[in-house]
């Protein structure tokens, strides 16, 4: 997902890796907390962000924030268990009684819901729920989001979503408790999938379509009281949630008030004071550069600081059908300068060099370096590649990036590096609050983009077949996520053969040599292995790092003053 999962992979193995730092949590029963002592009921925690979320309609967000937010809102059904030794998340069921029971070759999964879970107005949440919101993934209302509905289900060709009374025919609901899932092709990690936010129960009589961000209906512990987009959500209890149902998320504030349009320094600033206005806050959007070094270096906010490791890359993806020449694109993988690229984003602290696609930490992960291993770049052979490129290269080329400053200056830093080899650069600063959806829109296309991702879960078929896969541009032009623009036939074989594979190592060896493979083409400039690092208020307790989605866990969040 974009800062904002799939395959046939034993999670278990990847995660062992990436979780290791995992502190420990509170448990579902809610009697203890990795912040020390006893649980302190009640208070308002404040969520300090720079701008709004891409959107809570649990269908439609992509974002690491949206997905952390909704998960105080909504149960999907299967979710993500943070054990209190803490070792690796754990998948349990959430709206679900268990993890799925597949069948026929893990081309049909069947879950039985809970029961007792309830909306926020006391009615009974139903498999028939959860079935007509997965069905809001294939109404062109609802943009965004990821595309694994469309990939996976079967019998779905003109299919457009429940707005006009159509069903799927795929998705079987014999009684309120029960719901099966008919697939076109084995995924054996089906239920993974399932724990994303978008895969949980929108009320028909409740659904508001395009609007249901500001009106969503909650069954999780918190319910939304008000809504202005773009400056302030407020979240309160959802009085008819019921800890015994939930093995995941604690209800221990009364209020969380998420206070929107900050700009990111000031946030940073606000907090590292940590004054009695913030003392009680969070912040899930990463800290802006030029306060990362300073803040990361400080050991009085030791306690305060959170680096949540995740295996995510962040990369300059290079418009195919605009940059047309490959030589041209060569050019600019070695031209970049990821030395002073990344002291925009905050230093060593941001994160190590990237030469692949897939991180280490990922399933599939290979190490190779098909471009310059100098972060300085290598000027000299970019011009000899720019050369070869001749007449076919464009020398004027748009640069997309977030409004913000640090993105700004990294803009600066790509403007610098390609001047030396004859590009003129026109940097161009997109809202940060719409940046994914608009990018992911295929009306809007720029040569450069700035763009990053984190697997839904750690396995290279959540990052190579969502990013490369030429076939989407059609299927999803909303939602489109190879924003490269790559449409390879090569690539595009290779991912479906991988798809099939049912051996494990095969597939995450053929991953492997499939990231090399796309960057052959140069579509992407890799630049950097990420770290999210965040900062909360000296009150805040019970917060754990969420590798799943690379932010904070507010599932156990509460505050010592209460």
């Amino acid at each position: 997902m974009m800062r904002r999962t799939r395959a046939a992979a034993l999670l278990a193995t990847a995660t062992a890796l990436v979780f290791s730092a995992t502190a420990c949590s509170s448990s579902g029963s809610g009697g203890s907390s990795s912040g020390g002592g006893s649980v302190v009921k009640g208070g308002t925690l404040t969520y300090l962000a720079p701008s709004d979320f891409d959107y809570t309609d649990p269908q439609r967000t992509y974002t690491t924030e949206g997905q952390s937010m909704d998960e105080e809102l909504v149960r999907s059904l299967t979710g993500w268990q943070e054990p209190v030794d803490g070792s690796a998340p754990k998948l349990v069921g959430d709206l679900a009684t268990n993890t799925g029971v597949a069948s026929d070759g893990d081309t049909v999964w069947t879950f039985t819901l809970r029961p007792g879970i309830k909306y926020q107005d006391g009615t009974a949440v139903t498999s028939y729920d959860v079935k007509y919101g997965v069905e809001r993934f294939f109404s062109s209302d609802i943009t965004g989001g990821p595309g694994y509905a469309q990939e996976f289900l079967a019998d779905t060709t003109g299919y457009t979503g429940p707005f006009q009374g159509k069903s799927l025919s795929s998705i079987v609901t014999p009684n309120a408790s029960t719901i099966s899932f008919h697939l076109n092709q084995p995924v054996a990690d089906f239920n993974e999938t399932t724990a994303m936010v978008g895969w949980s129960a929108v009320p028909k009589a409740h659904d508001t379509g395009a609007n249901y961000s500001t009106g969503l209906w909650a069954d999780g512990p918190y319910q939304i009281q008000s809504y202005q987009r773009g400056k302030e959500l407020i979240l309160v209890k959802n009085k008819y949630w019921s800890q015994a149902t939930d093995p995941i998320r604690n209800q221990n504030v009364d209020e969380i008030d998420v206070k929107m349009g900050m700009d990111r320094s000031a946030i940073d600033q606000e907090l590292e004071a940590d004054g009695t206005s913030a003392q009680d806050s969070i912040q899930e959007w990463p800290l802006a550069g030029s306060d990362l070094t300073q803040i990361a270096n400080d050991p009085a906010l030791k306690s305060r600081y959170h680096v949540i490791k995740s295996p995510g890359i962040s990369y300059l993806a290079q418009n195919m059908n605009t940059i047309k020449s490959l030589p041209e694109r060569e050019a600019i993988e070695d031209a970049i300068n990821k030395e002073t690229a990344r002291g925009a984003f905050g230093g060593q602290a941001y994160g190590d060099y990237a030469t692949t696609m897939l991180a280490p930490g990922v399933d599939g992960h290979k190490d190779f370096s098909l471009y310059t291993s100098n972060p300085q770049g290598d000027i000299a052979a970019a011009k000899a590649l720019m050369a070869q490129a001749g007449p076919a290269a464009v020398k004027t080329l748009s640069l997309a990036v977030e409004n913000t400053t640090t993105q700004t200056n990294f803009a600066d830093t790509v403007k610098a590096s390609l001047a030396q080899i004859g590009i003129t650069v026109n940097v161009v600063p997109v809202d940060q609050a719409n940046y994914f959806a608009i990018l992911d829109n295929t009306k809007n296309q720029y040569d450069l983009t700035w763009m990053d991702w984190i697997p839904d879960w750690p396995n290279a078929s959540t990052v190579l077949p969502i990013l490369f896969n030429g076939a989407q541009i059609k299927q999803l032009p909303q939602s489109n996520q190879d924003i490269s623009y790559l449409n390879d036939p090569a690539v595009n074989a290779q991912i479906a053969n991988i798809a099939k594979m049912t051996d494990i190592n095969a597939a995450n060896t053929a991953y492997g040599n499939l990231d090399e493979q796309i960057l052959k083409d140069a579509s992407v400039v890799p630049l950097f292995y990420m770290n999210f690092s965040e900062l909360s208020g000296g009150n805040v307790q019970g917060l754990t790092p969420d590798p799943i989605n690379a932010e904070l866990n507010l599932a156990h969040v509460w505050l010592k003053n209460g």
